[in-house]
């Protein structure tokens, strides 16, 4: 039988313009405020060379062009762009965002990951995915989705590690700098979300993390939770 949902509230939308974590917090993205260390992370000499290979837009030869692109972004209600700052030094060092906003189904997706190279394979980049799928079952969303291109596998495998469950490939979605994009959709349901946050939450935790690297990986501590 269909699960009534008569007294169901539509979601609310993306507002909070600070979470704050362990590792990292996220702002409200602010170019005047984040913009040169932005620059530093996502275009300087120690940046990812694939970083933009997937994405949309990118690289950015001339910090004109980036500064254009994050005022654009800047000022967008869906996607809502948090800029990742690191708690020890201040620094921001990557992008995330809430976009497929639809608050009357409650329906939300985590995209426009753009994490420079000092978040890549750390506890700050996996807090960041965690703080906004946090936010986004806060607001009283039912469905939080991960998109990505099918040929990207890093970011297939950080959905499928994260907790996310694959739900298919959308053939010939688009087109993307000037090739085919096949997209494969994964997700996160709100009945599922409590034992993925627990298992998030002792990955997180200060035991887990000690200098020399993880005692247990992400899913041996969503396992814990079963």
């Amino acid at each position: 039988m269909p699960q009534s949902l008569e007294h169901w509230q539509p979601a609310k939308r993306p507002q909070n313009p600070v979470i704050q974590g362990r590792y990292i917090r996220l702002e409200k993205l602010d170019p005047q405020r984040h913009g040169d260390d932005l620059w530093l992370a996502l275009e300087g000499p120690d940046g990812d060379p694939k970083l933009w290979d997937y994405l949309a837009y990118g690289p950015f030869k001339e910090r004109a062009a980036f500064d254009q692109w994050l005022n654009s972004n800047a000022a967008s209600q869906d996607p809502y762009y948090y800029t990742v700052i690191d708690q020890a030094s201040g620094q921001a060092q990557g992008m995330l965002s809430l976009m497929s906003i639809v608050p009357e189904h409650g329906r939300i997706e985590i995209g426009h990951v753009t994490f420079g190279a000092p978040m890549q394979r750390s506890p700050k980049s996996t807090e960041a995915a965690y703080l906004l799928a946090k936010e986004s079952f806060a607001l009283g969303n039912r469905r939080l989705e991960w998109k990505c291109n099918s040929e990207n596998a890093r970011s297939n495998r950080t959905a499928v590690r994260l907790g996310y469950t694959y739900e298919g490939v959308f053939r010939q979605h688009m087109v993307a700098k000037g090739n085919n994009r096949d997209t494969t959709w994964y997700s996160i349901i709100s009945t599922e979300w409590p034992a993925i946050a627990t298992g998030f939450e002792k990955w997180l935790a200060l035991d887990n993390q000690p200098k020399s690297g993880q005692n247990k990986t992400l899913e041996e501590c969503r396992a814990l939770t079963d």
